[in-house]
């Protein structure tokens, strides 16, 4: 299943955060033509880490023979002007959905598009604060932040409706993983800035936005990803602890 493929893929590793790579000093291009900038990169035992900021802790791992090359290139500083696309507002103003009432519209999409609940949460958060009235100012609109045009494509009436925004931005980030097969970063890539940017520069948009959005989902994704498995991990051991009590 795909949201399996997600959860474990070791293309993006845990500890990517939303500081975006503007600044790196590396072009790194897979052989799959997907390029991304970093700050530095070490090698060992087959593996190659991509570092995207001076510090240690903000890296993608990769197998090396992912890696077709990876070279110098000149710093470019992130726009200090730029700014996201949904501009969540106060997560307050979102109290007419209750989170019970959102987790299962989240799980029924999931389950629908073969998409871990844990990832749609993580692109609402990031969209919209998990707020149905959000609208952005380039007029995205609700929890997942569907553009007009984008919604009416996908059969969405009202962008205002929670289920009919989550169905149809649940809906196309399928279709973008379809498209990109299976490439997170690309799928969410596209997600943010759009299908023809992603085309256009052979792979994540050099926006400053567009970096951050996509190491912000992800490092969300795998947070609550972490944060599911640590909880059934603990209950499958005060299970068998409580069996082993009752047992003769």
């Amino acid at each position: 299943m795909r949201n399996r493929l997600l959860a474990a893929s070791g293309a993006l590793a845990i500890a990517v955060s939303a500081i975006p790579p503007a600044r790196a000093a590396e072009l790194v291009t897979l052989r799959n033509g997907f390029q991304m900038r970093c700050d530095h990169y070490t090698e060992s035992d087959g593996h190659v880490r991509i570092y995207l900021s001076p510090g240690g802790d903000n890296y993608i791992d990769l197998n090396q023979v992912q890696v077709a090359s990876v070279i110098k290139v000149p710093n470019s500083p992130v726009d200090p002007a730029s700014k996201t696309a949904a501009n969540p507002p106060d997560r307050a103003s979102a109290a007419t959905l209750s989170q019970a009432d959102l987790a299962e519209m989240l799980a029924k999409a999931g389950q629908k598009h073969d998409l871990d609940v844990d990832l749609l949460a993580s692109v609402v958060d990031a969209e919209s604060a998990g707020n149905p009235r959000a609208v952005s100012s380039a007029g995205a609109q609700g929890l997942m932040q569907l553009m007009p045009a984008t919604a009416a494509s996908l059969g969405v009436k009202n962008s205002f409706q929670p289920q009919q925004n989550i169905n149809g931005g649940s809906a196309y980030l399928d279709q973008l993983l379809t498209l990109y097969g299976n490439n997170l970063a690309l799928a969410l890539a596209a997600y943010n800035a759009g299908p023809e940017a992603v085309a256009r520069y052979h792979g994540i948009p050099p926006y400053p936005e567009t970096r951050a959005y996509v190491a912000r989902v992800i490092h969300e994704f795998n947070r609550r990803v972490l944060a599911r498995e640590t909880a059934e991990r603990r209950a499958r051991q005060r299970l068998s602890s409580s069996q082993k009590k009752t047992s003769p």
